[in-house]
């Protein structure tokens, strides 16, 4: 492919030549020799088989070919320079910030594996990590107070102005305290649940629609006893006290459910299944320090979704 054999050093005098409109003075800026200078443009006009510059009375002029092939040049160039300079701002100790909203889905089976990575790569960058409901995150990223969001993709009206790349699907899952009384029932009857407590996702939380659509269609509704509430560590605590059942994205109660200390209910659940990813602005290209810390959120993503969560 001919970009693949197209060099650094091509597009430097191409675009230096064009600038200066002289080959003698691009060699001068760039210290190099006229030959040299030569040489690598014959080059890029023999790989990419057209002409790009033309000699006149005014010294050299682009033609046609060279004003198109100048505009993509010069981005690559710009490009790499800016690409160049974050590399080396983010090398710089102390200097570097990244604001994070996390969604109660990754925070407790992606993140954690995620930083650890992250800080592989011996960057000394300040984390700031910041939870909440998802239309709050969301609008925060919006406006630059965040520099990325990780959990659940968001209704469509909410993401204008934004970039989501997926990482894993993720359902919804029904848990409950080991021993509960409807573990035992044979056969199970998801109308059985309106006979407890429920603890249920709030109306700014991103399953609250998937949970309410899950149980209209099983002919269940919402629960007249229902506590709304996002807090993990609350409702945690509550199942194991209590025979309330907590409607919760799967991944935040994933280890404790592997462990024995929860236990899910015989549901099928696979109709709500959501996609789970990074969300980050459209208008915008991720910093340095930000790509390596999505590249270790996908490395840690990669073993959520092969357990199928």
């Amino acid at each position: 492919m001919i970009e693949n054999r197209i060099k650094f050093r091509h597009l430097q005098c191409f675009i230096e030549v064009a600038r200066q409109n002289s080959v003698s003075r691009a060699a001068d800026v760039l210290s190099l020799t006229q030959p040299a200078v030569s040489k690598k443009l014959k080059e890029l006009e023999d790989m990419l088989e057209v002409q790009l510059l033309k000699r006149s009375k005014k010294g050299v002029e682009l033609t046609q070919f060279g004003e198109v092939f100048l505009r993509y040049a010069g981005a690559s160039m710009t490009a790499l320079r800016e690409g160049t300079e974050c590399i080396v701002q983010a090398q710089l100790k102390g200097k570097m910030r990244l604001s994070i909203g996390v969604l109660p889905t990754v925070a407790a089976s992606v993140l954690p594996k995620a930083v650890m990575h992250f800080r592989t790569s011996g960057m000394d960058i300040t984390l700031n990590l910041v939870s909440g409901p998802n239309t709050l995150l969301l609008g925060q990223l919006r406006v630059g107070e965040l520099d990325l969001v990780v959990g659940r993709l968001a209704e469509p009206e909410l993401m204008t102005g934004l970039s989501f790349q997926h990482l894993y699907s993720e359902r919804i899952t029904f848990v409950v305290r080991p021993g509960h009384p409807l573990l035992a029932s044979n056969p199970f009857n998801i109308r059985d649940i309106r006979h407890f407590n429920v603890l249920f996702p709030t109306k700014e939380s991103i399953i609250a629609v998937s949970a309410e659509r899950f149980l209209i269609s099983r002919g269940v509704g919402l629960s007249p006893d229902r506590i709304e509430t996002i807090s993990d560590s609350f409702s945690k605590e509550y199942i194991r006290q209590s025979d309330a059942i907590w409607i919760i994205s799967r991944g935040v109660v994933a280890r404790e459910i592997e462990e024995g200390e929860l236990m899910e209910l015989p549901l099928d659940t696979r109709e709500t299944l959501g996609p789970v990813g990074l969300t980050v602005r459209a208008d915008t290209i991720p910093s340095p320090a930000l790509q390596l810390f999505m590249n270790s959120v996908r490395h840690a993503a990669e073993a959520i979704g092969e357990k199928g969560h």
